[in-house]
């Protein structure tokens, strides 16, 4: 497709009403910040912009909720992937970005998903802050392990293959895990699968046996045994809880 007698076009009406986008330095700046974790940076920084929020943007829809939507998408979009970048876990860092695009395609008006703009920015901004804590604290190989549980969460994961992946001996690599991180492998692995179910559970899409394989569980009584057992509840028990906190 051949855009240019259309741009032609539009950055001649610009011109003409003299609009001047946001400086993108300006602009990456605050995504800079984010990035950094600075949570409280991120709050003031976002009130500002929430004053008149699309001054220097573009129109990337004439239905102005379907616009709003969209400069979520590219915001969230480039957040994902610059801290990615910075370090922090791929699949969760794009999955909370399409928690925040699913919830702003549920949205009816331009406010709420302002809103949701700023919340995916100060949660961004909060995972950053924590992961900056912790990235001094674990070695590299630790660390590398820790993203591979997250990226293979639908997989029955093992403190050995976790071991011949970073290259170390089982034996080496068991006792550096629990001196850096506190637990187990092992114990670790379940928390983090426990703690993805739990989160699952807020959407009525997934049935509970469907989470449990979804999460590697040998069978839906496994994935309840270990659910309950850290968790202090059923998993149809805490998904009637969410609900009713919901409707609540």
């Amino acid at each position: 497709m051949n855009t240019n007698r259309e741009l032609d076009y539009r950055l001649y009406l610009q011109r003409d009403e003299e609009f001047v986008r946001t400086d993108v330095r300006k602009e990456f700046s605050r995504y800079e910040t984010i990035v950094s974790g600075n949570v409280e940076q991120v709050k003031k920084n976002y009130a500002e912009v929430r004053k008149d929020f699309f001054a220097g943007k573009g129109v990337l829809s004439k239905n102005p909720l379907r616009n709003s939507i969209y400069h979520l998408v590219v915001s969230v979009g480039v957040l994902a992937r610059m801290c990615v970048e910075a370090g922090l876990p791929h699949s969760e860092a794009y999955t909370i970005s399409d928690i925040y695009i699913q919830k702003a395609d549920e949205t009816k008006d331009v406010e709420a998903v302002l809103d949701l703009i700023g919340q995916a920015q100060i949660d961004f901004a909060e995972r950053m802050r924590k992961l900056r804590k912790t990235v001094g604290k674990y070695s590299l190989y630790v660390r590398h392990a820790i993203d591979y549980i997250y990226d293979h969460l639908h997989e029955p994961l093992k403190m050995e293959d976790l071991a011949k992946v970073e290259g170390l001996s089982p034996g080496y690599f068991s006792k550096l895990f629990a001196k850096e991180v506190g637990t187990t492998v092992k114990a670790y692995i379940l928390q983090v699968k426990v703690r993805t179910g739990a989160n699952m559970l807020g959407n009525l899409d997934y049935s509970i046996s469907d989470i449990a394989y979804s999460l590697g569980f040998s069978s839906q009584s496994a994935f309840t045994t270990a659910f309950k057992q850290l968790m202090g509840k059923t998993p149809a028990a805490y998904r009637s809880e969410m609900d009713y906190i919901r409707m609540g």
